[in-house]
């Protein structure tokens, strides 16, 4: 993966985290929700993973926030 690739993926992970904390709710609480192991999340939030379609929809179902919510300020640069 590039690395100008992996910046969006740490976008994606802050908007994740941003979400999941406005909530107060940990990462061990939200793996839970979604059936997530728990470092797979603090993963994904660090920008490590590049996470799957179905599991940003397990997450947004979890948050009560839809996926676009997850891509908010990350820009079409490519």
């Amino acid at each position: 993966m590039k690395s100008q690739d992996s910046k969006y993926l740490v976008m994606l992970g802050n908007n994740i985290r941003d979400l999941r904390k406005s909530q107060n709710m940990s990462q061990e609480e939200l793996a839970f929700k979604a059936e997530i192991d728990r470092s797979y999340i603090g993963g994904i939030e660090r920008g490590e993973r590049n996470v799957s379609f179905l599991t940003l929809v397990k997450l947004a179902k979890c948050l009560n926030c839809k996926i676009t919510d997850f891509a908010k300020d990350i820009p079409n640069d490519k």
